[in-house]
């Protein structure tokens, strides 16, 4: 059964970075483009960013972009999001997920995700 985990959250300050990991287990996620989305309390799972299967080419939101760089490890079975300049604007669920959709923003396309981690930034 396949199981994605993220990693890394927790409390930042304005202005500071972080580094969320998704760890792909039980299915060989390699075949799987990957994404990332976040949720804030009252508003709906937001696009954060996509790569392809060989991370060859990434697609991000426009309220991220800029921000945001997402890769991946195919023999790790990770996908990484490196964020950057946080701002309270970013708190959030953070979740990674999976889609044989290349580059979807559309979160009914990935069928499989991760439970979330919390991400909160400090003013």
């Amino acid at each position: 059964q396949a199981q994605l985990t993220e990693t890394g959250g927790g409390l930042v300050q304005a202005g500071g970075s972080l580094t969320l990991v998704c760890l792909a287990s039980g299915l060989d996620l390699v075949y799987y483009h990957r994404g990332w989305f976040r949720q804030a309390p009252g508003k709906e799972r937001e696009f954060l960013a996509a790569i392809d299967l060989n991370g060859s080419h990434s697609y991000y939101g426009e309220s991220v972009k800029g921000r945001v760089t997402i890769s991946r490890d195919n023999a790790e079975n990770t996908v990484t999001l490196q964020m950057n300049n946080l701002v309270s604007d970013d708190t959030a669920v953070y979740y990674c997920a999976a889609s044989t959709y290349v580059g979807s923003s559309i979160p009914q396309t990935y069928e499989y995700w991760g439970q979330g981690i919390q991400v909160t930034v400090s003013s």
